[in-house]
């Protein structure tokens, strides 16, 4: 009997990540540097397990067509709306993602944004590239971290990796939302509230939540209008959480103080999109984990899911 037969989606996955999966499989990478939808459907069927670099999208009519040898779906990334997990674990496919090893990496883009957003550096940077910098007591002042409440919206392993790094800055409190109270919120002092209560008292809103249908589009304009006026709002979540249009009204009008965004929706953003014309936005195109690295960790995680479930075994995470 021959070996097991890979997929790789993507040419640009880390090299650590396929020499684990050469040790006892037959490997196929797509040669590209980004494949869609078709590429991947094209090339899975014959493979018992599919490593997805990117998020092809894995449904019922991608199944179909991977056909009856896939045993495994193993995807580099900690998101996983990309995936039908009901549909697929049906089939009797095992399927895993990649979280907690880019918790760190994701924590400290967090953090990045929390500071560029409410010291202005990206409105700092346009009026010095316009030649209108000023020397006054009063000018481009910002929000100080010593001393405010910092909400955090989805305290799992990231958002608690948020806290950690955030409390070195003299934050006065820490306040947190999701279904229930939680041991590690309680571990690090923080308090549970509702959504609510939270974006009432809180002068930094960060966003650490899955996409779910719960969570989809849950930032709307009402949900700004809660937050106070000097709020900075940061998501690290998924884009689609946040009603883009509600975001850029908010910040437009003065509604909430700033904003930094790794996440956006869509993603990436036209070049000529609003959000990218506000002084008071600072956005970047979904970097949380790009660390040489986290990649190199994701794609070890990955492909030791697939080894796992091609030998029986639990997988390191599984859906």
């Amino acid at each position: 009997m021959g070996k097991p037969r890979v997929l790789v989606t993507s040419s640009d996955t880390p090299q650590a990540g396929i020499d684990l999966l050469l040790t006892k499989c037959e490997v196929t990478v797509i040669q590209k540097v980004i494949s869609n939808n078709d590429d991947v459907r094209q090339a899975v069927p014959g493979h018992d397990a599919i490593f997805l670099s990117g998020h092809t999208n894995i449904n019922t009519a991608f199944l179909d067509i991977a056909g009856p040898n896939l045993k495994v779906v193993s995807t580099m990334s900690a998101g996983y709306d990309h995936l039908d997990v009901p549909e697929i674990k049906r089939r009797g496919i095992k399927v895993g993602h990649t979280p907690e090893v880019l918790s760190a990496a994701v924590a400290e883009i967090a953090v990045m944004l929390t500071l560029n957003a409410s010291r202005r550096a990206h409105e700092g940077r346009l009026l010095l590239e316009q030649g209108a910098t000023e020397r006054r007591p009063q000018w481009l002042l910002g929000r100080d971290l010593r001393g405010s409440t910092v909400g955090i919206v989805g305290l799992g392993k990231i958002g608690l990796q948020i806290a950690n790094r955030l409390k070195c800055f003299e934050v006065g409190r820490f306040v947190y939302t999701g279904h229930s109270r939680k041991k590690s919120g309680d571990e690090i002092g923080a308090v549970f509230l509702s959504l609510d209560d939270l974006l009432e008292q809180s002068d930094f809103v960060i966003v650490a939540t899955p996409l779910t249908n719960e969570t989809r589009g849950l930032f709307n304009d009402a949900v700004f209008a809660k937050m106070k006026q000097t709020a900075v709002f940061v998501n690290i979540g998924r884009g689609a959480v946040v009603k883009t249009d509600a975001l850029v009204r908010a910040l437009r009008n003065k509604t909430i103080f700033a904003a930094g965004l790794d996440v956006t929706d869509p993603e990436p953003l036209p070049p000529d999109h609003e959000l990218l014309k506000l002084p008071n936005a600072v956005v970047i195109p979904h970097l949380g984990s790009a660390t040489v690295k986290t990649r190199n960790d994701m794609a070890i995680v990955a492909a030791q899911n697939i080894l796992n479930g091609l030998e029986g075994k639990p997988l390191v995470y599984e859906l």
